[in-house]
């Protein structure tokens, strides 16, 4: 079975997407290959189910294995949560960004996309920058 069918047959499970999303981001080419379907559903999320995009982002954040990976969630889910649904997440996303340091960090990472002007100036009032596009990073 593969890890796309078990995922599905488990009920689609918030940490074996991520686990699969993880290992779609290795250097392995099999590796990598037989996990790129999570690629996707993460980015179908955004869309189609943003709570579970949310939690997705939430489960990511904290871990230290996806530290290195943190700028493609900036850049893909939770950039287009925010553009698709920025007035239902903006006071949780404001509200992460606040008690947690790590998330206002990839935070710094998201593109406007299609965000209101009023969602976009809301994002950049608590991410953190630094270390973004060759903004020095904080000591």
């Amino acid at each position: 079975m593969s890890a796309y069918q078990q995922w599905k047959k488990l009920g689609k499970p918030t940490d074996h997407l991520m686990e699969c999303w993880l290992l779609s981001q290795s250097n392995i080419p099999t590796t990598a290959d037989d996990h790129v379907w999570a690629e996707w559903e993460l980015s179908d999320l955004a869309s189609d189910d943003p709570e579970k995009a949310w939690e997705c982002i939430l489960y990511a954040v904290p871990d230290t294995r996806f530290s290195d990976h943190l700028g493609l969630l900036a850049a893909g889910v939770l950039k287009n949560l925010l553009s698709y649904h920025g007035p239902d997440f903006i006071d949780r996303v404001e509200h992460q960004a606040k008690v947690d340091p790590k998330f206002a960090w990839t935070l710094g990472g998201v593109w406007r996309f299609q965000m209101s002007d009023e969602i976009w100036h809301r994002v950049q009032a608590v991410w953190d920058r630094s270390g973004w596009d060759g903004i020095p990073a904080k000591a």
